[in-house]
């Protein structure tokens, strides 16, 4: 049996029954949380790490990244929604390769890790082939964090006696596939769900059967809603009436849905996951935070697109979190003349978005998203005496306003130490760096991009 401890650290578990111990232990026993207290003896063997002057947290979830895009940061930063499709989907994403799949999702994962994400939810919008899909697969994998596949399906302009992307169905073979193979348990570092069109992107029929074959599989079901007019219109009202719409139902962005609609949707079990920082450069509106909010229901967050925002969920949290209190108080200053006597979101609550509600939203709640006996020893240690945060006074308020890279020392994933001293233990990296910028300097030359010129 394998035993780690992890001593003298200030724990943030984000579990209701035990809360913060100024002080405390974690024992860790072939991959998962075996005690937590303010102090244990380290069993015979055991591996210690000296946590003190750290705050041991659970590791945070990325939401929502197409982590396809890893070796194209930056090139988007002053892009609209409609540049965005059409150089991404219609130009960059055809001249992939399952190798340039491969690297982008290594690399991206592991840049996740370094920054104190365990687990990702990967929406993969790349894969044209069994093969691009098998590399991204892979590139997950051995990357080594736990993650969330959920297969999509590229939008490129059709050729001629094409279907419109928007008239093709998931491929229920290749689905099949997947779930038959390398997905038939849901237990493992990797599990699996479906990206779908959903009726924004697809007609109806399309929409119907994507939805119908995520729940007959038993998959998360994520669909984008946002950047145009929905192909199907009334098309959530449709999938309520037709009582498709369950607990593994998940929106990405939903700016623009009604709030009645919304209602109905987290009626049946439906969740949304926001990613604020794009949606506030491509122009969608508020993100759906304080609507979430008013109806109690649990929203992830995510980083969404590396060409525009940084892989960072520090950044991604704090970024949700002001842009919805100032948002919520100037709405009641118009409303009232006055503002609000407390602050209308916590920083509590911002965590909660990329732990506890993240897990939830990815059906992970039972092994990850918070410090818990039996779960898995998903744990981000963060240097509480580092300059960037010294001294910590609220270790929650802390970790929200003053976390990020700077910080994250430790880093463990099923109890396996993947970063630690600040530095990725992942071996060749810079060989896979230097292979992710050729990939990209690749697809970029081919697609004819020309870098601008520092003024």
């Amino acid at each position: 049996m394998s035993r780690m401890l992890i001593k003298g650290g200030c724990v943030v578990t984000m579990d209701a029954r035990l809360g913060e111990l100024p002080q405390g232990d974690v024992l860790i026993e072939n991959g998962r949380i075996a005690a937590i207290a303010p102090r244990l003896d380290a069993p015979d063997g055991a591996e210690t790490i000296d946590a003190s002057g750290m705050i041991v947290m659970p590791g945070l979830i990325n939401g929502h990244l197409h982590t396809w895009q890893s070796a194209l940061r930056g090139i988007a930063g002053d892009w609209t929604v409609a540049q965005y499709m059409q150089a991404m989907h219609r130009g960059l994403a055809t001249l992939y390769r399952p190798e340039d799949i491969y690297i982008a999702n290594l690399m991206g994962a592991l840049n996740q890790i370094n920054n104190g994400a365990t687990t990702l939810v990967d929406w993969c919008h790349n894969n044209p082939t069994p093969e691009h899909t098998d590399a991204a697969i892979q590139g997950l994998a051995d990357a080594g964090i736990r993650a969330v596949f959920l297969h999509g399906s590229p939008k490129p302009n059709p050729r001629p006696g094409q279907k419109h992307f928007s008239e093709i169905p998931m491929p229920r073979a290749e689905v099949e596939r997947l779930r038959k193979g390398r997905f038939a348990s849901d237990d493992g570092l990797l599990t699996f769900g479906l990206a779908i069109l959903g009726p924004y992107y697809s007609v109806w029929d399309v929409t119907r059967h994507d939805v119908q074959l995520a729940n007959e599989l038993d998959l998360i079901c994520s669909m984008h809603v946002g950047g145009g007019t929905a192909l199907t219109p009334g098309g959530f009202e449709r999938l309520v009436a037709e009582g498709l719409i369950k607990g593994s139902f998940n929106v990405v962005h939903g700016n623009d849905i009604a709030p009645a609609t919304i209602g109905r949707i987290v009626e049946r079990g439906g969740t949304f996951t926001t990613t604020a920082e794009v949606e506030l450069q491509m122009g969608y509106g508020h993100p759906l935070t304080g609507i979430l909010q008013s109806f109690g229901a649990p929203m992830s967050i995510g980083t969404d697109v590396e060409a525009i925002a940084r892989g960072d969920m520090f950044t991604a949290m704090r970024v949700t979190l002001q842009h919805e209190r100032n948002r919520s108080m100037t709405e009641t200053l118009a409303k009232t003349g006055s503002r609000p006597v407390e602050m209308p979101v916590t920083c509590r609550a911002a965590l909660a978005w990329t732990t506890v509600q993240g897990a939830q939203i990815a059906r992970l709640a039972d092994r990850t998203g918070s410090l818990a006996v039996g779960k898995a020893a998903d744990i981000v240690l963060l240097a509480a005496d580092d300059i960037t945060m010294f001294p910590v006074r609220d270790p929650i308020g802390s970790i929200v306003m003053q976390g990020g890279l700077a910080g994250v020392d430790t880093v463990l994933i099923g109890g396996k130490v993947m970063k630690r001293g600040g530095k990725l233990l992942y071996p060749g990296l810079p060989e896979k760096m230097e292979t992710l910028r050729r990939s990209g300097d690749r697809i970029l030359t081919n697609f004819g991009y020309l870098p601008r010129k520092a003024a």
